[in-house]
């Protein structure tokens, strides 16, 4: 494989401060377009839209040049629509702003939805062969606030089957590679949405995240991942409303801006669904830097030894919590008052109860053998799961949280890994052993990443940089229930001063 150079790009800090998302003064120059639009944030190119410095024809013929050269090699973009109707979709962007009709901030961008939810119009198999060819009717709940701030959806992003496991392959589309080395794992299970991202492929992605989808991504693309706090993206007001509380969708992004304007778009209370919260994020511009001095750090690290982590990896994380301690921040190790296997054990519950909802795929001989092995697992795990197991798992969740808190009483934000292990094979469905300590599920190597999830807190993963192989990593930074909006501050102090962002790797085009 050919020797990859790694490109310092001016996107970050290129990328325009708006005003709110609907109405905003123009703030761009036709000097400041570059001639490349692919390589402009999210941000930026919306802004170009907006003022007509660029036509969304324009944008959606230099995306499809793009996809075409480089997603081949990839694999982040499936599902893909003909050429012409992504074409014609851009005309009638153009057309309606040429007619004073502007949708949102996401106007005429090209857009490619994680084949977890449903886009009216394009295919959904879930990564399955159960479902493939299956054309969705309608968009899903989150789908469709994106699709309201204006995007143009032309395909959608690789996903793991039924998006389980932390590695995107599937025996529909295939495996899914690292915009950092496309021989290497994308994670998952919004891996096709961060190679997309990294590859600039796609402005801007949306994924969902129940153990680290968009946070063990986010760290193996170099790219942003931001897990919510639970209930400030509402799922909808279908289904369960009361119970589910383990997964949610996020927002990804090249930046920390560009993730705050997906997060703006795809949040807001549903008065329908009761769980949602209630309280409104500020507009865009309102979101800056947060200053570092004085801001308390508490280092979780491998929680003291408890999990088996990667060589050098804890050591390439350290080196940010300098930095951030040279510049203000007090920077403490610290471990929460909890037995670990006890989180362990109520993730292994919990994760199993949420699949009891695939026992019909599982009682259909024909579905059943079409599953993967680790899919069967998690569906029988349910068939032996009392009430009392799930509402004993309750306690210890609620026990965690508390624990948490605690910790928060002392630290604004709580860091750890992103995982913990570098980008592997793709080939490799999943590390059988890590540090020489072995891994006894598919899942048990990002156990790194189920703090954050039982605890329902707001979770983004920023860069850590690359190890001597250019092999990326990330940190997980966890606030406050609530409080994303500090979180996101942070992850921009964070960007701006180490600068991983900028380090984007050199993509290899398709023969």
């Amino acid at each position: 494989m050919q020797r990859r150079k790694f490109l310092r790009t001016a996107t970050s800090a290129a990328a325009l401060s708006l005003a709110s998302l609907i109405s905003w003064q123009p703030r761009i120059s036709a000097a400041a377009v570059p001639s490349d639009i692919t390589q402009m944030s999210a941000s930026m190119l919306s802004a170009a839209i907006r003022e007509r410095l660029v036509s969304s024809e324009e944008v959606m013929t230099a995306y499809l040049a793009r996809i075409h050269r480089y997603n081949p090699t990839y694999n982040a973009i499936v599902s893909m629509l003909p050429d012409d109707e992504c074409l014609t979709l851009a005309r009638e962007a153009d057309a309606l702003l040429a007619r004073g009709i502007y949708q949102g901030w996401m106007h005429g961008m090209p857009h490619a939805v994680k084949d977890l939810s449903d886009a009216a119009g394009l295919m959904t198999s879930r990564g399955s062969p159960i479902f493939t060819g299956t054309l969705a009717t309608q968009d899903g709940y989150m789908i469709s606030r994106i699709r309201a701030a204006g995007a143009l959806f032309i395909g959608k992003t690789n996903a793991p089957e039924f998006g389980m496991g932390s590695q995107t392959y599937n025996p529909v589309f295939g495996a899914t590679g690292s915009a950092c080395n496309p021989e290497l794992t994308a994670g998952g299970s919004s891996g096709g949405a961060a190679s997309g991202l990294g590859t600039r492929t796609l402005p801007v992605a949306d994924g969902g995240d129940l153990m680290g989808s968009l946070r063990n991504p986010g760290a193996y693309n170099n790219v942003i991942g931001f897990r919510p706090t639970q209930g400030r993206v509402p799922g909808g007001t279908a289904g369960d409303l009361f119970y589910q509380q383990m997964g949610t969708g996020g927002p990804m992004g090249r930046n920390s801006e560009d993730t705050v304007r997906l997060l703006l778009s795809i949040a807001g209370v549903e008065p329908g669904n009761p769980l949602s919260l209630r309280d409104k994020l500020p507009v865009a511009d309102a979101f800056i830097e947060r200053k570092l001095a004085g801001t308390r750090i508490g280092w979780l690290g491998d929680y003291d030894g408890y999990l088996a982590t990667e060589p050098g990896l804890l050591e390439l994380c350290e080196q940010n919590l300098k930095t951030l301690s040279q510049h203000g921040a007090t920077v403490e190790a610290c471990q929460p008052a909890y037995d670990l296997s006890r989180l362990w054990q109520t993730w292994l519950t919990l994760r199993h109860w949420t699949r009891n909802g695939m026992r019909e795929l599982y009682d259909n001989a024909d579905t059943r053998k079409l599953l993967k092995p680790e899919a069967v697992w998690e569906i029988e795990g349910s068939f032996n799961t009392s009430a009392r197991d799930i509402y004993q798992a309750g306690i210890a969740r609620a026990d965690w949280f508390r624990a948490l808190s605690s910790l928060f009483g002392r630290y604004d934000f709580l860091v750890l890994p992103t995982a913990q292990v570098f980008p592997f094979p793709k080939t490799e469905h999943w590390p059988k052993s890590i540090n020489g300590r072995p891994m006894d599920t598919y899942h048990r190597w990002m156990e790194i990443v189920i703090g954050g999830s039982l605890a329902g807190i707001p979770v983004v993963n920023v860069p850590a940089g690359f190890d001597p192989h250019g092999r990326p990593m990330g940190l997980q930074v966890m606030g406050r229930f609530g409080d994303d909006r500090s979180v996101m501050e942070f992850a921009m102090a964070y960007e701006k001063l180490t600068g991983h962002l900028e380090k984007q790797p050199e993509p290899i085009a398709s023969e």
